[in-house]
């Protein structure tokens, strides 16, 4: 509850926490908005969707989905039209940038820094993203090779 906490102050004043992994369903399909807050200020719904990889134009569609669906199921006459925040590990801001001016829908896209939150205890005994990445990718190369295991095993 304190993360989310310190999420809707980062936000801004006025944001009240709707739900997190919100279901909506979309046709035939049940859809799960990461995070849903309403703005008491502005009058309107404000979907979040946070990607822990690059920036990747295609989760725009994913997110114009979801904000549209949430105009129809959920908004009132008196609200205003839903806002769409998409928050990713990195972009490419003139990619992002294209990829904004190409929809007709108000969002926006930022990028986190992972580092920012773990809490300070933490920081010292946990190992850095470089020293994960490295460990990833150590294994990666240490895996057999398909043909390797195939011919191992017959086929």
């Amino acid at each position: 509850m304190d993360n989310i906490t310190r999420f809707l102050l980062e936000l801004g004043n006025g944001f009240a926490f709707v739900g997190r992994e919100y279901r909506l369903e979309i046709g035939n399909t049940s859809n799960f908005i990461d995070m849903l807050f309403y703005n008491i200020k502005l009058h309107c719904y404000v979907v979040v969707e946070i990607k822990v990889k690059e920036f990747d134009s295609g989760d725009m569609g994913q997110l114009g989905t979801y904000m549209v669906a949430v105009n129809h199921q959920l908004k009132g006459e008196q609200d205003g039209p839903t806002l769409g925040l998409l928050i990713c590990k990195s972009k490419d801001n003139v990619k992002a940038r294209y990829a904004l001016e190409a929809s007709s829908q108000p969002m926006g896209i930022s990028q986190y820094d992972i580092t920012t939150f773990i809490p300070e205890k933490f920081k010292g005994s946990l190992p850095t993203i470089e020293e994960i990445e490295a460990e990833i990718s150590s294994n990666e190369s240490s895996k057999p090779e398909a043909d390797e295991v195939n011919g191992k095993l017959g086929v």
